[in-house]
Parts: C-alpha cells; structure tokens; sequence
C-alpha cells in the first residue's frame, strides 16, 4: 500500500506542474557514421542563434552518440557538427515544442589528399576528460597479434598481473565494447579475445547505475569499467584466430574467437580446451559451492597471469595443474528504432589437481609459538553455464524499459585428503590429522531486474522504478573420514560421518526515485528503497553406526534454521551541477530488522531492529578539460549473512571447527575517496593521485579459540589443541591507501613509462583466546613498465613491482613480521626477415623475510619461435618452450587477523608444445 500511496503522489505531482513549464525546451539528438550506421562518440555540436553568432553553446555526443541541449529559448538557430576525420555540417533548426528530438544525423568521413607533404607528430596518448580517462590506442604501438590485454598493460594507470585488471587502483568489474556489455560482468572475455588492431580508444571511467544514469545522481553503486571504442574500418567484417598444438606428454591446447560486427549488430564466439592451465575468462565460484581441504578452509595461492590466444604463452606461475573446456557465444543488436538488445551464454568444465604444502602460524596472547602444517592433495571436477541478458526498449521520447535477467547454474565434485601436524613452541608435537573429504554439490542462482523510467517535459524531472529479484538453490552432501592421533598417547578421535545440506535464498526489492529541478544548475531526489530477503537452511549429519550404516543422527552437526532480512531506507538528495562544478549531498534512514529461527536441535529466535542515518556526498571540480578532482563520501550497512548467522558446527578439519553467531548484528561502514587526475595532450603525459580510507564499526570478523586442554567452549567440545572460530562484531577496522601513478613518452628512447607508488594500511581486530588482537599490515609497493613504441614488428614490455609489508600485532609480539617482495618480468615480440616471429616471457620472482624454505627466488622463463606464411600472414606455425628453466614455483602468503600463513602449491613444470595458428581479417572498407 505503502508503495501505491508514494506513486500516486509522484503522479500527482507531475501532473500539477506541468503547466507551468511551457517555457522550457530541450533538443536532442544522435550522430551516426552515415557508411555503417554506428554512433560517434566526441562530436563536437554547437548551438548557435540565428541572429547572432556570438551567443553559442556546445556540448559533445555521449557513449551513445547522443547529444542533449537544455534550457533553450524557443526560436531559429543554426547547429553545427564537427569531427576529427569526418566533413563538417550545418543545418538550420527551429525550436517550439518542449521536447526537439531530431533523430539520427549521419556524418560521411572526410577525404583529403596532400601531395608532396609529409606531416608527422606524436599521438595524443591520454586525455582526462571530466569523469572520463580516455586513452588512444593508436599512440601505443603492439604487435599484430596482440589481445586487448596486451595494449592495455602499456596505458598509465592501467595494470595487468595475476590478480586481474586495476585501472586507477581499483579492479576492473566489467568491461564494454561500443558501450555494449561484452559476456556479462566478465571482464577477462573481451581483454583476452579481442584483437588489439580493432581498437581505437580504451575509456576507463566509474560506471553508474542504469537508474543512477537516466536521473543523474549517484547512488553509490558504482563498478570501474573499461570501454573498448573500435576502429571505423576494423569493427565492420569478420576477424578473429583460431589454434592447436600438441606437446610432449599429452599436453595439448585449441580453442580460438571468431568475432562477427556489421554496424549495430555484433556477434562474437570464443572456446577454448587444454590442459596447461590456460583460461580465458574469470574464475567465478558463483556459488560457493567448491570446497577447500586446507585447515578449515584457507585461501588459495595466488596464481600467474594466463594467455588469450593461441599465439601467446599460457602458463604462469599458476596454483594446481588444470584442464579445462570452455565455449561462449555474445550477440549484441538494435532491433528496430526502439529496442537494444544484449545477450551471452558461457559454459566451461574445469578439472584441477591442487597438492598444497602450507605453515600456518597462530597469533596468541600466549608465547606458545602455535604452529599447524599441512600436507594435502585435492581434486574438483566443477561445471559452470552462465546466461545473460540485457534488454534496452524505448516506448517512446519519454519513457524507456530496461529488463536484465541472468542465470547460472552450477555443480562441483571435490576430493581431498590432507596429513596435518599441530605443534606447541615450534618444536613439540601436540597431534597428528588423517583426513580425508568428499563433496558434492549443485545449485543455481537466478536474477532479474526491471527498470522502468519516465521523463517529465520540464527538464530535470523525471520518476523511475527499479524491481529487483534474485533467487538461489543449492544441494549438497559430504562424506567426512578423520582421524586425530595425540603425541601423549590420549585416545584418538575418529569421526567418519555423512551429511546433505540443503540451502535456499530469494531477494525481492524495489527503488523508487523523483527527481525534480529547484535552480537552473540545482536538482532534488526523493528515493524510497524496500529490500526483502529470506533464506533457509537444513542440514543432517550421521555418525557410523551399528550395522555399517550412517544411521546415528549428530545433533551436533544438525540444523534446520531460517533468516529474513527486511530493509526500508528513504531520503533526499541534492545535487548542483555546472560547467565546471558538480556535487552532491544527502541522507538516508535506513530502518531494517533481522529476525532467525532455528527449530533443531533446540528451538530459538532471535529479532533485533537497527536504525542508522546514512549521509553521503559527492564533489568533482573540473579545473580544466584535462584535470579535475573527485571526492566521494559514503556510508553503509552489512548484514551478516545466513552462514554466519547459522550456529551449527563446520568440522571438514576436525582440528579448525567453524561455528556460526545467531547475534551477530550488522556493520557500519563509513568510506572516503579522492581522486585527482591530469593529463597534458601536448607531451602526452598523465598523472593520478589516489587517497582513499574506510572505516568501520560493528565489524564482522573472526572470534578463534585455541584449546590448551580438553574443554567445552559455546557448547561444542574442544580436544587440546583444537580450535573454534566463529563470527563476532568488534569495531577498531580502519583501511588506508594513497596511490600516484605518472605516464610519459620518452620520445627519444621511443618507450613509455609508467610509474606507480603505493602505501596501504589495514587494521583488523579479531578476538584470539578472548583477548583482542589488532593485526596490523602496512605495505609499501614501487612498480614501473616500460613498453616499447617503435614499431609493431618489434614490442616489448619490461615491468618491475616490489613490495615491502610489515606486520605488526597487539598480541605475541614474535607473530611480529616484516617482508620483501618483487616481481620483474620481460615480454618481447620480434617479427624479423618479414614473416619469422620470436617471443619470449621471463619473470623473476623473489621473496625474503618469509622462511628458509620459502624465501627463494624463482626464474621462469619461455620462448618461441614461428613463422608466418600464406596471404597476409594468415597461418602461423610455432614451436614453444615452457618454462625452459624448469624453476616453475607457486609460493603466497596471507595474512589475517588471527594467523599468517605461508602457502606452496603444485605448478606445470618444463614442457614444449608445437601450435598452428590461423588469423582471420575481413573487414570491410
């Protein structure tokens, strides 16, 4: 009801004041390329009165070619478009209706011929323009067959490693192509399959939300994005590359992209099948559905970067030895005048063998020394298919629908087993662990947004509704065999037990939004957000018993509970935006109730209301074209999820339990953002400074209790030196980071250089023995890359990143730990005598400060060498050498708040592998 009251007086609103804006006049419209069709991006339109040239404006068309004029008067004027390679035009408008739209004007490129004059100069590399940092590919030279990844690991500010995609310090969460979305939310498909050649500018810019786009205020939900603009000529035809190649001992690799663009309609198909640990997509564990043998469920190593193609080496310095097969289709289109339309579908199988060999060393108020190490070996099997969709109509000038659904659907088979050792001062052995671990598990997540939105004549009035719904389902059951063996001769503890679990979970909420404008720069918003989210779990684990069959129900290990989450936060924001200024302020109350049951082993509730008052504000000064600032202030709430609200008994690892905290209550998190940006065209320089902070109270983090003989602790039994780790609120978190990153043509050296410094601080408090420890960590980190800019025959790029941590704790000063890291590496492509091509990888990395066993430093090297043949060097046939040296190695460490942990992991070792590879240009003129 509540919801209907709230439109019906938005309806009414409109209504009452439309009247009064019979003055106002707004005129619109969209630049094509008049050869294919598409829309020009940066065309420059000016408006100027008939009557008299001196009063002008001008704006530029947007991502969707498109241009919008406000505020005009009514009367005569004349507009004019121009764009760099297209001829320039004029033509003569009159303004009367409250809304001008004038649909799609086409401009033809332009043809100038010069005779007898040679000009050359140097490309604009990068430009900052407002919110936007756009970079122009053809100012960075790469080889032929390079991948998107490649040119964009040489762009400042820009970086490429085994962690993923950072552009001005932050990850890469999606990446477009002509502002379309490319496979979804995946950004490794598009940087990994598209060729480098089709590219003409890289943007890089915090994308809003659709709804936070159409009403122009920033809600907060902002994701880093990557825009990939084609090149006119190379985004109209058939491209793309397809491989195989077979080694010694059975390695193989094939797979390949054919891409397929016609103007609006883009249809793209990539696959891939290997067992080097190659992939070309990211790693998502939708579910949560894979399992970890490590000591009650540590992180992963970290793994090396992977190549895109056939042509590129695709193994580093990777974590377990995989084989994988993967397909995807993308189909983007406009289906008449009206409808935009954006679809994927992705499937991959991946099949991974992990041998881990982990030191984990416990923080305790205590100077035991407490330390578990860990042998184990496991094995998954994990499916993935993945549907998206995104569908854009336009009803009419005022009104628009936007429908986004999405599926994925999952299953993951696990085995493992692991031999662990827990010791007492370093030395002395407490108990040995034989374990041994199966699961399985499937499930699905499903989700679907609509979006309606409606434009009001007075500018800057608009009303929009967002309904959101997500559902997801997940299966499971488990076999558990172990074993705990005591140095003093104690009784060993043998668990061997099963257990199906079984959990469900559906979102349904709503974001209602008015705007109206108060000033000619100045604008309100009314929003209303309801969230409703209930999720329901049960799980039953049997014991051995008589006969050989599970059949002794644990009550211990069983659970059957429930949790809704209810959530109405509303308020008012206000915005003003000018040429040069724009900035924003508002607030929210947020009121939201968690209320959990749980019906077995023993009945109990729990329901607890919270209330918070949620300000924000946003500020940007554009200085110039080419330098601005950003400030973003922001304030939220997390509420603890089902499994940490869930008080039933994780024991994959008999010696680390995990245990849920049905009072958990929500965290409140305060974040602080600057970002200050320059670019000089002229010297093609660029220069970022970063400063962000965030702190929060009420944190969720880690309560863990160590047992120095046998006790009960919450209600669950501790053998000596077992522990229990279980959720708890703590305030004291604080995170800190400054980042400056600097990007030059060193024109005499024909290479660029890119610079970055940083400093990162965290602070996590965690409770060990009922004692807080506050876990310091402070890194220091200098990188720097030089790419080559000589020609695309002969590329490389030369990278070197150090960091240096120092980890200091509240607790057991010992724990107390500084260490260096650096990591420098060599890319080089060289075609020579015009069709044989050499390429080599190195990297070095070096560790110190860790232990004798871990501080090494680790050289992994490959080369290749092909040759080009047929028409346009269309078939390549390559002999490749991995890592020659055989020094392949996979060493991490993680820190947390209750433990630092030093993991190594089975990697591919020395191997060669002879590949053919086909590249496909078509274009079009």
């Amino acid at each position: 009801m509540l919801f209907r009251y709230i439109c019906l007086i938005f309806l009414l609103i409109g209504a009452t004041t439309y009247h009064a804006v019979a003055q106002e006049r707004r005129l619109t419209g969209i630049i094509a390329d008049s050869t294919d069709n598409t829309a020009l991006i940066g065309v420059s339109v000016v408006l100027q009165q008939a009557n008299d040239s001196t009063r002008r404006r001008g704006v530029v068309t947007d991502i969707d070619g498109r241009f919008t004029f406000t505020n005009v008067t009514p009367g005569r004027y004349v507009l004019h478009y121009s764009y760099i390679g297209y001829t320039t035009r004029q033509r003569a408008v009159s303004i009367r209706e409250p809304d001008t739209d004038l649909g799609t004007i086409t401009l033809a490129p332009g043809v100038t011929t010069l005779k007898g004059v040679e000009i050359k100069g140097a490309a604009i590399q990068v430009e900052q323009k407002g919110d936007t940092l756009q970079y122009n590919a053809n100012a960075f030279k790469t080889n032929r067959d390079a991948v998107a990844e490649d040119l964009i690991g040489k762009m400042p500010g820009i970086t490429v490693d085994n962690t993923g995609v950072k552009a001005q310090g932050e990850a890469v969460q999606q990446v477009l192509v002509d502002g379309k979305v490319f496979f979804g939310d995946d950004a490794n498909l598009a940087l990994k399959n598209l060729p480098a050649e089709i590219i003409d500018k890289i943007e890089v810019f915090d994308r809003l939300s659709e709804q936070s786009q159409f009403t122009g205020f920033d809600d907060g939900n902002t994701r880093k994005t990557i825009n990939i603009v084609t090149k006119k000529g190379r985004n109209n035809g058939q491209f793309g590359r397809i491989y195989a190649g077979l080694g010694e001992d059975g390695r193989y690799t094939a797979g390949g992209n054919i891409n397929s663009f016609s103007g609006e309609r883009k249809l793209s198909l990539v696959g891939l099948s290997n067992n080097i640990n190659q992939q070309n997509f990211s790693n998502e564990d939708l579910l949560g559905v894979s399992s970890s043998s490590g000591g009650g469920g540590g992180r992963g190593g970290r793994g090396g970067r992977g190549g895109g193609g056939g042509n590129n080496f695709a193994v580093g310095q990777q974590s377990g030895i995989s084989t994988t097969h993967s397909a995807g289709l993308n189909y983007a289109d406009r289906w008449g005048k009206k409808t935009e339309f954006t679809g994927s579908y992705f499937f991959n199988t991946a099949d991974n063998e992990n041998l881990t060999d982990l030191n984990r060393k416990y923080i305790t108020e205590q100077d035991s020394g407490l330390v578990y190490r860990e042998m184990s070996r496991s094995n998954s099997r994990n499916y993935n298919h993945r549907i998206n969709a995104r569908i854009e109509h336009t009803i009419d000038t005022a009104n628009s629908l936007v429908i986004t659904p999405r599926l994925s659907f999952q299953t993951n088979d696990a085995r493992s087993s692991l031999q662990g050792d827990y010791t007492a001062n370093n030395t002395s052995l407490e108990s040995h662990l034989t374990n041994r671990n199966r699961s399985d598990n499937s499930g699905y997540n499903l989700g679907n947004s609509i979006l309606y939105r409606h434009r009001f004549s007075k500018r800057g009035r608009s009303f929009s509704v967002n309904l959101n719904t997500q559902a997801s389902d997940r299966d499971g059951n488990s076999e558990l065999y172990s074993l705990n063996e005591y140095a003093n001769g104690d009784t060993p503890q043998l668990i061997d037990q099963q257990s199906d679990q079984h959990t469900k979970s559906y979102t349904v909420s709503s974001d209602v939004s008015y705007t109206e404008p108060i000033s000619r720069f100045g604008q309100v918003q009314l929003n209303y957000t309801p969230s409703y989210t209930r999720s329901t779990t049960d799980k039953e684990t049997y014991n051995l018993g008589d006969g050989g069959e599970y059949n002794n129900l644990d009550t211990a290990l069983t659970n059957t509970f429930e949790n809704s989450y209810i959530s109405h936060q509303g308020g008012a924001s206000y915005r003003f935006n000018n040429r040069k200024l724009s900035a924003m302020t508002g607030v929210n109350f947020q009121y939201s109730h968690l209320q959990s049951d749980q019906e077995f082993p023993y009945a109990f509730s729990v329901d607890r209301s919270f209330q918070r008052l949620l300000p924000r504000a946003m500020l940007n000064y554009r200085f110039s074209q080419t330098e601005n600032i950003r400030i973003m202030y922001r304030t939220s709430t997390n509420a603890p999820s089902v499994s940490q609200l869930q008080n039933v008994i994780d024991n994959r690892n008999p010696l680390f339990l995990r245990t849920g905290n049905p009072d958990l209550a929500q965290d409140f998190t305060h974040s602080l953002t600057v970002r200050y940006g320059r670019s000089n065209t002229e010297k093609s320089t660029s220069l970022l400074f970063l400063l962000s902070g965030s702190f929060i109270s009420d944190y969720i983090t880690n309560a863990a209790y160590i047992a120095t003989e046998d006790e009960t602790v919450n209600g669950v039994f501790l053998s000596r030196g077992t522990q229990l780790s279980y959720p708890v609120n703590i305030s004291g978190y604080r995170n800190a980071r400054a980042l400056f990153t600097y990007g030059t043509p060193l024109s005499t050296l024909k290479v660029n250089l890119n610079v970055n410094t940083g400093v990162n601080y965290n602070r996590i408090p965690a409770l060990i023995n009922q004692a807080k420890n506050l876990a310091n960590n402070y890194a220091l980190s200098q990188g720097v890359v030089l790419s080559s800019n000589i020609s695309e025959n002969f590329d490389f790029t030369l990278s070197y990143n150090a960091n240096y941590t120092i980890v200091k704790n509240t607790l057991q000063k010992q724990s107390d730990n500084n260490y260096f890291n650096q990591v420098s590496s060599l890319r080089l492509n060289w075609i020579f005598l015009k069709h044989f091509v050499f390429t080599t990888t190195a990297n070095n990395t070096l560790y110190r400060g860790l232990s004798a066993e871990y501080d090494q430093s680790i050289w992994f090297w490959n080369a290749g060498l092909g040759y080009k043949f047929l028409k346009n060097d269309a078939l390549e046939v390559k002999l490749n050498a991995y890592d020659i040296l055989n020094n392949n190695n996979s060493i991490s460490r993680d820190i947390t708040e209750t433990y630092i942990e030093d993991r190594q992991t089975n990697v591919l070792n020395r191997y060669f592998l002879l590949t053919l590879t086909y590249t496909l240009r078509n274009f079009k003129a």
